[in-house]
C-alpha cells in the first residue's frame, strides 16, 4: 500500500511539473498577438491641418481652420501610405506619426514614434481614398489580400487610431463581403462587426494572414459610437486606386461605352432575364466601342477576361486596370445564348470633380456666386479636350449659399466673361461682381461641355 501511494504521488508530481499542452484557445491568442505586433508596425497616425468653409449658421461661407486626425497604412518600404480622402481633405499640412518599432524596455507603454512631414500624392474623392508620401526608407509595409476571396464569418482585425487612441486593434468577422449602402450607390463595401470608431478612418482591415483586405472608412450608428456596423473599402478597389494615384497622381477610369447595373430579382422578373444575378447592360452607347463590338442592351455580362462578374461596381472597377486602346474579353449571356466579344477600351469622360482637389479655400472663393474657382493655366487647359478659349476660370466646387440666383453654374463650367468683360483670375471675377449694383443683372459667358452659353443671374 505504501509503495503504491508513493507511485501515485510521484506521478502526480511529475504531471504537475510537465509543461502544459497548448490548447486551441491559447494558440489562437498567441497567433493574434503575433499578428497584431507585425501589422501594427505598418499602421500610422495622420494629422492634417488646413482651411475650409463653414456650412451652417453664422459660420456659413466663413473660412475656418480645421484639424483632422485619422489612420493610414504603409504600403511600400519607400514611404507610400494610403488613407481616406476625407482625412486629408482641404489639408495644407500633413504629418504622419510612424510607429517606433521598438519594444519598451521597462514600461508597458509603447514609446511615441517620430513625426514626419508628408506630401499628398493624389486624392480620389469618388472612392474616398488618398495617397500620401513620407521621405523614408526600409519601412515595414503590408501587402494586399484579395477581397473577392473574403467569406462571410471570416475572422478579420481592424487597426487604427480611434478617437486618437494610437495603435488600437479590434477583432471581428466579415459580416458581408459586398454591402451596397444605397441601391443607387456605385460603391460596395466590406461590412464587419470589428469595432470601428472615428479616427479609424484610413486604417487597414486585415485577414488572418496580415494582408490588407480593406481600408476602414465609416460606420452606421445611432449613438455616434461603434455598433458593430463598420465598413471598409475592398482591397481590390484600393489596390487599383492606390497604384494609379502613386504612379500618376490621379485615377484613370476607362470605359467601353455601356451603363451597367447589378441584376436584382425584381429586374430579372420584370424583364424576364435568364438569371437573377450578375451585371446587366441597361444602356449601350450608339457608335461606342461596345456597340461596335456587337453588345446590346439587356445583355448580361458573365465574365471580364475570364473573371466572373457579380455586380456592376466590380465591373466598373475592373475596367480601371486597362489603358486606352487595349481590349477586354467579355462573356455575355443573351437569352439562352453565351457569346464572347473583344471590346476596345477608351478613356472615360472627364469628371468635373477632378478640379476640387486643386482649390485653395481662401484664394479660390467667389462668395457671391457660392463657388470655388481656379484660374486656367497650361496644366488645366491640357485637361480639356475642347476648350474654346485659353483663359477663364473653372468652377471647381461649391461653397455655400450664393447671393445671386437664377441660371445655375455647374461644376466644370468655364467662366469666360462678366457682362461682356473677359475675366482671367479669381480676383478679377470678384472685383467685376462687386462693382455691380444689386439692381444690375449679372450675365456670365460660360463654356459648358462643348458649348458657349450665357447665364443670367440676379441678386435674390
Amino acid at each position: 500500500m505504501k509503495f503504491t501511494a508513493v507511485l501515485i504521488a510521484f506521478a502526480a508530481c511529475a504531471q504537475a511539473q510537465a509543461p502544459a499542452k497548448a490548447d486551441p484557445l491559447h494558440e489562437l491568442s498567441a497567433s493574434m498577438e503575433t499578428l497584431a505586433h507585425r501589422v501594427g508596425a505598418s499602421v500610422v497616425q495622420i494629422f492634417a491641418s488646413g482651411y475650409a468653409l463653414g456650412e451652417a449658421g453664422e459660420m456659413a461661407n466663413v473660412v475656418t481652420r480645421q484639424l483632422a486626425t485619422g489612420s493610414g497604412v504603409i504600403l511600400s518600404a519607400g514611404g507610400y501610405i494610403v488613407t481616406n480622402a476625407h482625412v486629408v481633405a482641404n489639408a495644407r499640412k500633413v504629418r504622419v506619426r510612424i510607429p517606433s518599432g521598438q519594444p519598451p524596455a521597462h514600461s508597458i507603454l509603447q514609446p511615441d514614434g517620430p513625426l514626419a512631414e508628408a506630401r499628398i500624392v493624389g486624392v480620389d474623392r469618388d472612392t474616398d481614398l488618398a495617397v500620401v508620401k513620407v521621405d523614408a526608407e526600409n519601412l515595414p509595409f503590408l501587402a494586399f489580400g484579395d477581397s473577392d476571396n473574403l467569406r462571410q464569418g471570416e475572422l478579420v482585425l481592424a487597426f487604427g487610431n480611434p478617437l486618437g487612441m494610437e495603435d488600437s486593434v479590434s477583432m471581428g468577422v466579415v459580416s458581408s463581403k459586398a454591402r451596397q449602402i444605397k441601391t443607387d450607390d456605385t460603391m460596395i463595401y466590406v461590412q464587419t462587426d470589428a469595432s470601428i470608431n472615428p479616427g479609424n478612418s484610413g486604417g487597414p482591415l486585415v485577414d488572418a494572414d496580415g494582408n490588407v483586405v480593406g481600408i476602414n472608412t465609416f460606420i452606421l450608428s445611432q449613438s455616434g459610437g461603434s455598433e458593430g456596423l463598420g465598413f471598409a473599402i475592398p482591397s481590390n478597389i484600393v489596390r487599383s486606386v492606390y497604384t494609379q494615384l502613386r504612379d500618376h497622381g490621379h485615377v484613370h477610369r476607362s470605359e467601353i461605352g455601356v451603363f451597367a447595373q447589378s441584376v436584382t430579382p425584381q429586374l430579372a422578373a420584370a424583364l424576364r432575364l435568364p438569371q437573377s444575378w450578375g451585371v446587366l447592360l441597361s444602356d449601350v452607347a450608339p457608335d461606342g466601342p461596345a456597340a461596335d463590338a456587337g453588345l446590346q442592351i439587356n445583355d448580361i455580362v458573365l465574365a471580364l477576361d475570364g473573371k466572373p462578374m457579380e455586380n456592376a461596381r466590380q465591373f466598373d472597377v475592373d475596367l480601371y486596370h486597362y489603358n486606352e486602346g487595349e481590349k477586354v474579353s467579355l462573356e455575355v449571356l443573351r437569352g439562352d445564348q453565351k457569346l464572347k466579344m473583344a471590346v476596345p477600351v477608351v478613356n472615360q469622360e472627364s469628371d468635373p470633380l477632378r478640379f476640387a482637389d486643386m482649390v485653395d479655400p481662401v484664394k479660390s472663393l467667389v462668395p457671391k456666386l457660392g463657388i470655388l474657382a481656379i484660374q486656367i493655366d497650361q496644366k488645366i487647359a491640357g485637361m480639356f479636350s475642347d476648350l474654346r478659349k485659353q483663359f477663364g476660370l473653372v468652377v471647381a466646387a461649391r461653397s455655400g449659399q450664393p447671393v445671386y440666383g437664377g441660371d445655375a453654374l455647374e461644376l466644370g463650367d468655364v467662366i469666360d466673361s462678366v457682362n461682356g468683360l473677359p475675366v482671367t483670375s479669381v480676383d478679377a471675377l470678384n472685383q467685376a461682381i462687386d462693382k455691380l449694383k444689386d439692381t444690375e443683372p449679372l450675365v456670365l459667358q460660360v463654356q459648358r461641355n462643348e458649348r458657349l452659353m450665357y447665364l443670367t443671374l440676379e441678386v435674390e
